[in-house]
């Protein structure tokens, strides 16, 4: 029990650093933040037209439609579609081996970069997702939940979601080991996950078989399934199943990256000296 304990500590102190660290910088979240404002409000006017010539695509009315863009904006860097992440960190770590270094540590070399990871997903999340979304509800007519409970079950996605992304992360961060250099592995990460998301439109928009494979692939888990839930499309037992599609896929990927991490570890080669 004290190992347990300690070890939540552990984690919990390297969460912690990783919002203090991300905190540091607030030049480039004033910057990430007008980025993040201006590209919604790009988006929402994109929308506005497409939702004018066709009403209640993909399920949504252009209130929902909107309140999507806004949804997207807040959790484009939470949950990392574009990267930026610690998979860039871990792969030059990897690439000059101070990873024999990590693997010293007396944590779980996954655990490690997953709690960290998380207190990135909550900073980003307040500092990155609070005032564009809070931008989009003054200017335009968005469709926000009124109820606590909605608002609760959609930061519970949202989490779900950081997982999901980090455990993609972090098998694309480990390819590092047999490829030297990650960086081709990682830009076909980056656009699957802006395709698959849900970023560029909502992949109820997407017709046909395609729709379908889009919402079963775990991208869908980090912006489509988290916009659902604070729209209010998935309840009850609907919401029940959501969870347990964002957890299973989180599960899967985890168990496959601590399997990789596994095999890795075994054939460690210290690169570049």
């Amino acid at each position: 029990m004290c190992v347990r304990s300690g070890r939540f500590r552990l984690y919990a102190a390297v969460a912690g650093g990783s919002f203090r660290r991300y905190a540091t910088y607030r030049i480039a979240t004033l910057a990430g933040v007008f980025t993040n404002t201006v590209f919604g409000v790009i988006l929402t006017y994109t929308y506005i037209a497409l939702w004018d010539e066709k009403p209640g695509l993909g399920g949504y009315d252009q209130a929902q439609a909107l309140t999507y863009v806004w949804i997207g904006q807040a959790l484009l860097t939470t949950v990392a579609v574009m990267g930026g992440g610690f998979e860039d960190e871990l792969m030059a770590r990897i690439r000059t081996g101070d990873i024999a270094i990590d693997l010293y540590r007396p944590a779980d070399l996954q655990a490690w970069w997953l709690a960290g990871d998380l207190g990135r997903g909550a900073f980003q999340l307040l500092a990155r997702g609070v005032a564009p979304m809070a931008f989009g509800g003054l200017f335009f007519s968005l469709a926000l939940p009124g109820d606590a409970l909605t608002w609760l079950a959609a930061a519970v996605a949202v989490l779900l979601g950081v997982l999901v992304s980090f455990a993609l992360r972090f098998l694309v961060a480990l390819s590092a080991f047999w490829l030297i250099d990650g960086a081709g592995v990682a830009q076909i990460a980056w656009l699957a996950s802006m395709f698959f998301s849900g970023m560029l439109l909502p992949l109820n928009v997407f017709p046909g078989a395609l729709g379908e494979i889009a919402r079963a692939l775990p991208w869908s888990a980090l912006m489509q399934v988290p916009a659902d839930v604070f729209l209010g499309k998935r309840t009850g037992m609907d919401l029940l199943a959501t969870y347990a599609f964002q957890a299973g896929w989180a599960a899967v990927l985890l168990a496959g990256g601590r399997l990789l991490q596994s095999v890795a570890t075994r054939r460690v080669v210290v690169q570049g000296g």
